[in-house]
């Protein structure tokens, strides 16, 4: 870990008063959580409920990303807080911003930006770029997208239905893999869905998190074949954007 002398700019332009040297971290986003105790173990002193790696991970919980517990985090006296655009709550943020300790957010929307993201934020925590940041760059850099080109549809809840739609982590990583987000037009970002009237695809991915899709459970209601895929290796960034370079081709049938 090195010192910095500038204050940093987080992905919003905001000037983030970052100590020179960060040794205490709370981070409200798993990716984050997982990016950071994979390049530097031990930094992360507190983290959400929904952050499960590394499996090791001894920080404490301050409850979940949309209903951080300030005041816990605030007595933890991180020397920064780190975020996202969309999964924080902007209130949480401007708290814990009130109580005095600087937060980082971060705004990733694809593949390329996702690790450029990344790397600023580390370099901002004074760390060097971890071998995973590179590696996930080579692999990304490597992939050749199916040809030709597939078109899917991404449910993630049933009871009631609902699927990836327009500008989001998931449509990205999948376009960049050759496979096409059928609902990509939909003005929600997370619409509702009636598996029997759906735009034309050739494809269901059908991943694990939020909802638990099985074989038993999910590919029935569609005609399409379905792909059982990780939801973590769709929607995480940092260390698993190196899995999901390796596996996600396969797993999805494009290579």
């Amino acid at each position: 870990m090195t010192a910095r002398t500038a204050a940093p700019v987080d992905d919003e332009g905001r000037e983030v008063g970052v100590p020179g040297t960060v040794r205490r971290v709370v981070s409200i986003v798993p990716s984050l959580t997982e990016a950071l105790e994979a390049t530097a173990p031990g930094i992360v002193v507190g983290a959400t409920d929904w952050c499960t790696h590394p499996g090791d991970l001894g920080a404490e919980r301050i409850r979940g990303t949309k209903n951080p517990d300030v005041e816990r985090i605030v007595a933890l006296a991180p020397d920064l807080v780190v975020a996202n655009q969309e999964e924080n709550r902007l209130p949480d943020l401007d708290a814990l911003r009130a109580a005095g300790l600087p937060v980082y957010v971060t705004d990733i929307r694809d593949v390329d930006g996702g690790l450029a993201s990344l790397g600023r934020l580390l370099a901002a925590c004074g760390l060097g770029e971890p071998g995973w940041l590179r590696e996930a760059r080579a692999l990304w850099a490597a992939v050749e997208p199916a040809s030709p080109r597939r078109r899917a549809v991404v449910p993630i809840w049933r009871r009631p239905w609902m699927a990836v739609g327009s500008d989001t982590f998931t449509g990205a990583v999948l376009e960049r893999l050759g496979i096409d987000n059928a609902l990509a037009g939909s003005p929600e970002r997370y619409p509702r869905i009636d598996p029997a009237a759906l735009p034309e695809h050739d494809l269901v991915v059908l991943p694990d998190e939020p909802y638990l899709f099985t074989a038993d459970d999910g590919p029935e209601a569609f005609d399409a074949p379905s792909a059982l895929v990780s939801g973590r290796l769709l929607t995480w960034y940092g260390p698993s954007l190196v899995e999901a370079a390796r596996e996600l081709p396969a797993a999805l049938g494009t290579r």
